[in-house]
């Protein structure tokens, strides 16, 4: 267990009791039980995978259990509820971003997204990119306007998607795996950044071992079961 970070409340904002999913092709994942904290940052230790994915869709109520309750707000399986609680990034199932397309036309539409529909808008500035983009980033340099999303480096990339997936601030924000930066420093980095938003929200992001002993994570959950058992063997045969 990390040390606790984001506040001394120690009821649990979600919880899960033997959730799973499954498809019309056959099991997802599951069954797991845990429970998130409010507040800092907690990583969901596991494979990575489609497993691993679902449930974090499951935690930000993009995907309804297939068994199993979970709790979340004061709710259970109300995926509808959970939804409005909930932002979700750097998930490709969910946000990825059209590789050519500037950072300009990306924070233009996300301006256009959260604005009154009658309202209209005119191409982001400066100031725009700064405000939506300032609080992920931090001590980071930011993207420039013209710049090709195709072009950011892997940093830059995952920090701009979490910051336009983030411009309501909900309560709960659900990161995909820093795993999938390919820099371990990067990750590091992009763990420290969420420390950082974790001051003001809850987190829930995932990683395959969860090892950032220096950052303080609110908690660090190994979770099982993230990948179908079959699948697993049939892996294993072929490696052998």
């Amino acid at each position: 267990m990390a040390p606790i970070a984001g506040g001394g409340d120690d009821t649990p904002l979600l919880v899960a009791e033997n959730i799973e999913v499954n498809a019309s092709w056959g099991h997802i994942y599951g069954p797991v039980s845990f429970s998130v904290r409010p507040g800092g940052v907690t990583v969901l230790v596991g494979s990575g995978g489609r497993g691993r994915t679902a449930l974090l869709l499951t935690l930000a109520g993009r995907m309804k259990p297939s068994k199993g309750q979970l709790h979340s707000f004061g709710h259970t399986n109300n995926a509808q509820h959970l939804f409005k609680q909930a932002a979700i990034a750097y998930i490709d199932e969910v946000d990825e971003i059209e590789q050519t397309i500037r950072v300009r036309d990306v924070v233009t539409e996300t301006i256009r997204w959260a604005a009154p529909w009658y309202k209209w808008v005119a191409p982001a500035k400066q100031d725009d990119l700064e405000r939506i983009c300032r609080p992920v980033f931090g001590p980071y340099s930011l993207p420039t306007l013209e710049a090709y999303v195709e072009e950011l480096p892997e940093l830059t990339a995952a920090l701009f998607r979490i910051a336009v997936a983030n411009v309501r601030k909900p309560p709960l924000l659900v990161v995909g795996g820093v795993d999938r930066l390919t820099r371990v420093d990067s990750a590091h980095k992009l763990m420290a950044r969420l420390v950082d938003l974790g001051r003001e929200q809850t987190i829930i992001t995932a990683d395959v071992n969860g090892g950032f002993p220096d950052l303080q994570l609110r908690d660090v959950i190994t979770v099982d079961n993230l990948t179908d058992n079959e699948f697993v063997k049939l892996e294993q045969e072929e490696r052998n």
